[in-house]
């Protein structure tokens, strides 16, 4: 059954090829009282430009549950019903406008939210953030990807470029609960594919891009002045969690 949702968009991962879709991102955010929410599918790229929704933007959309998935937060989105309410919000007063929704439910650990199988989003707040980890991958798309790419292209409506990413970037942290051993978990954030994307081009060289985005990453959002917290989320083929973006205003001062 179709309900109408109000949603503040927190993450935007970078988008996958996708036979039926075209292409996919997976979109998630929160609710006003800070409950997760995933809408999925979306074809954010070819969707009218008047609906490319920001991050930390207010959307109302009619959805309803996605029954093929067993995630209970995830949702199917009717996006000729999308409405963009207002600019994303403000990061003024250390991002305060931001952490009234992100954080009013309070963060939960790593290690407590890959023992629960009632959930699949989520905002963990690491102790302490290691390291980025890059590791070169495959330069092109699966082969039946790629063919099924070509082929929708000459078949049907025109596809947008989408370059595959031939690195892999995750992090390295230990989270707050006790005796946590640590984790190494992959990036899927659309910024980080822009990023390198983007530095690759301006300095044509991609160990000069791939530096960019750890300073970006690890330097800058996880520095020690930062209140660093991770959005994540799993994966529907194989339920492998990962992090979805990045939440990262300036530590409050005490008052």
């Amino acid at each position: 059954m179709k309900e109408r949702k109000r949603i503040l968009i927190t993450v935007k991962t970078y988008p996958h090829p996708s036979k039926s879709y075209l292409e996919l991102v997976c979109t998630a955010g929160v609710l006003e009282d800070g409950s997760f929410i995933r809408l999925y599918p979306v074809d954010f790229r070819y969707q009218p430009y008047w609906n490319w929704y920001k991050k930390y933007q207010w959307v109302e959309v009619d959805v309803e549950r996605r029954h093929k998935d067993p995630r209970h937060e995830s949702f199917r989105p009717y996006l000729d019903t999308l409405t963009l309410r207002g600019s994303p919000l403000s990061t003024k007063h250390g991002w305060a406008e931001r952490r009234r929704y992100v954080l009013a439910q309070p963060p939960r650990t790593m290690c407590d939210l890959r023992q629960d199988d009632t959930v699949s989003l989520g905002i963990v707040k690491p102790r302490s953030v290691a390291d980025v980890i890059v590791k070169p991958s495959e330069r092109d798309w699966a082969p039946g990807v790629e063919a099924e790419m070509k082929q929708l292209h000459l078949l049907g409506p025109r596809r947008k470029p989408l370059e595959k990413i031939p690195y892999t970037f995750s992090y390295r942290f230990h989270c707050a609960e006790e005796g946590c051993r640590g984790h190494t978990m992959s990036i899927h954030d659309w910024e980080i594919g822009r990023l390198y994307l983007s530095m690759r081009d301006k300095f044509r060289d991609e160990d000069t891009a791939v530096e960019k985005v750890r300073q970006k990453f690890f330097d800058q959002m996880c520095a020690e002045g930062i209140d660093t917290h991770f959005f994540v989320g799993t994966t529907l083929a194989h339920g492998t969690w990962i992090v979805l973006g990045v939440f990262w205003p300036k530590k409050q001062q005490p008052r």
